[in-house]
């Protein structure tokens, strides 16, 4: 049931932290794997790695809040596998952070533009080839920042729980094609994204104290869930928010 073989998933934000972690346990699972980010030393490193732990993955280019890059993407992947099966929609952005009233129009813009129409542009992308294989399983990456607004990210929190509500409405509007969409919602977990939170020793201790299991989580802790997600295994499952965050929202 948790196999992977001859499906092809893309994966943005694939080049590093929770991506990186799906994009390899899903290679392992036996998928075709397309991560795409922004820089292409990340990507380079990403592939080197895989390779070195003896699984083959695809790497591309991709700004997700440019609609022509994210078409770019699609087509490399139809025309290297013949379509798409999986779609983890994982990159994201933050350039602001402080009160929300100090927040400036471009931080809005940024920040919707990648983490919200970004992960609406790849899932209309990729649902031609779904629909047309009438199987598919979308996979948005939000944030317990959607279910409990974290202090200083005003802005990023909105855009969370507006990608758990665009998960409702694409699930029920791709149920009939047999297209599983559902959220995942990580707590804090050991990334570049978050390094300035855990390099900070009191930051870091007031953290711990916060999470019931008394740990940050680990990229590999979400790629299980996210294995579950993109496999048979979750094909009567969608529309549903999945937290992994140690407890923390319990």
């Amino acid at each position: 049931m948790f196999k992977l073989d001859n499906k092809t998933a893309i994966i943005s934000g694939g080049s590093k932290g929770i991506g990186k972690a799906i994009a390899l346990k899903y290679a392992e699972a036996g998928a075709n794997v397309i991560i795409c980010s922004r820089k292409k030393e990340n990507l380079e490193t990403a592939v080197n790695e895989a390779t070195s732990n003896g699984f083959n993955i695809n790497a591309i280019e991709c700004n997700t809040g440019d609609i022509d890059s994210i078409n770019n993407v699609v087509s490399y992947t139809k025309d290297k596998f013949g379509g798409i099966d999986i779609l983890v929609n994982n990159a994201a952005a933050n350039p602001y952070y402080g009160p929300i009233l100090n927040s400036e129009d471009s931080h809005w813009d940024k920040i919707f533009q990648v983490n919200v129409k970004g992960y609406f542009e790849f899932a209309k992308a990729c649902s031609a080839s779904m629909i047309e294989n009438k199987s598919g399983k979308i996979i948005n990456v939000a944030s317990i920042a959607a279910k409990t607004p974290l202090s200083g990210l005003g802005v990023y929190n909105i855009s969370k729980a507006a990608v758990v509500m665009l998960t409702k409405v694409l699930a029920k509007e791709l149920a009939s094609e047999n297209i599983q969409v559902n959220t995942l919602a990580p707590g804090l977990i050991k990334t570049d994204f978050s390094r300035a939170l855990w390099e900070d020793e009191n930051v870091y201790s007031q953290i711990i104290k916060s999470i019931p299991q008394a740990r940050m989580g680990e990229p590999d802790d979400i790629s299980g869930m996210a294995l579950y997600l993109a496999s048979d295994a979750s094909d009567f499952i969608t529309g549903s928010l999945f937290t992994v965050d140690g407890g923390v929202t319990t």
